[in-house]
């Protein structure tokens, strides 16, 4: 997979970009970083990427004539490299911002398919509105929020994806089985886990400042473990994150488990 990253910081990826998983499936060439200064593409002395908003109101807007030229000229140049026909294969442009689409585990895993993939890291008030509605006519483009609050400019934010994304990549993690308990995406669809945020888990050793490992977890008795697992899955989000527990399908066990904490009625 190809990654382009285009930002007023480009220093901000030097160390993330080089660290653990992600980092050493960069070395193997697994993922293909690219970042991209956009001061680059600026035309005035000064490398000016932004000016006031028209309206009036507080702030400054990222302009669009400096964003577009960077973003076709970032297209192109991801295309001549993988020669590729970016009509026929375009990738796909994220750009991260508070009034964007939630990004989630399944998006994650979605954007898995993609061979190139390019971010546009805003900042100030974000990036002129005309931007993305003139790259939808090329590629698909999502405006994507990691949460509901605001960062400084994109770049946390893209850390986040490559990283939720990145690990999903083939050859990535040590052990591929690991996603399989993930919160929000365990399984698979229909999986033991699905939609469930991840329980507790422990290691060694036994006790630890008087806490012991829960008894079933020593057991032995695989079929035990996986309920008592799914059970404290269940609690957690149900205590945690209750939006999620009304789009699962539950059964009579799982119902009772989360009555008897006062966590489910009906």
């Amino acid at each position: 997979m190809r990654v382009d990253i285009v930002t007023i910081f480009p220093e901000y990826f030097g160390g993330p970009l080089e660290t653990s998983l992600i980092g050493k499936a960069a070395q193997r060439g697994d993922i293909e970083f690219h970042v991209h200064d956009l001061r680059t593409w600026a035309s005035d002395v000064h490398h000016t990427v932004d000016d006031v908003p028209f309206g009036g109101g507080p702030g400054m807007v990222m302009k669009p004539d400096v964003w577009g030229a960077a973003l076709d000229d970032v297209v192109a140049l991801a295309s001549q490299d993988k020669g590729q026909d970016r009509d026929q294969d375009p990738p796909r442009l994220i750009v991260p911002t508070p009034s964007g689409v939630p990004f989630t585990q399944a998006m994650a895993a979605s954007y898995t398919v993609a061979p190139r993939l390019i971010f546009a890291c805003g900042r100030y008030e974000g990036i002129d509105s005309r931007v993305a509605d003139e790259m939808r006519a090329q590629m698909p483009v999502d405006e994507v929020s990691v949460g509901d609050y605001v960062l400084a400019g994109g770049e946390a934010a893209v850390l986040v994806m490559v990283e939720a994304v990145g690990r999903l990549l083939p050859g990535v993690l040590g052990n591929a089985c690991s996603t399989g308990d993930d919160s929000f995406g365990g399984g698979g669809a229909g999986g033991a886990m699905s939609g469930l945020l991840e329980g507790p888990v422990y290691t060694r050793p036994r006790t630890w400042r008087g806490h012991e490992v829960p008894e079933v977890l020593l057991s032995g008795n695989h079929a035990a473990i996986a309920r008592w697992r799914r059970d404290m899955a269940l609690r957690r989000t149900a205590a945690n994150r209750p939006d999620l527990i009304g789009a699962l399908e539950l059964d009579a066990r799982d119902r009772q488990v989360l009555a008897a904490d006062g966590l489910f009625s009906g």
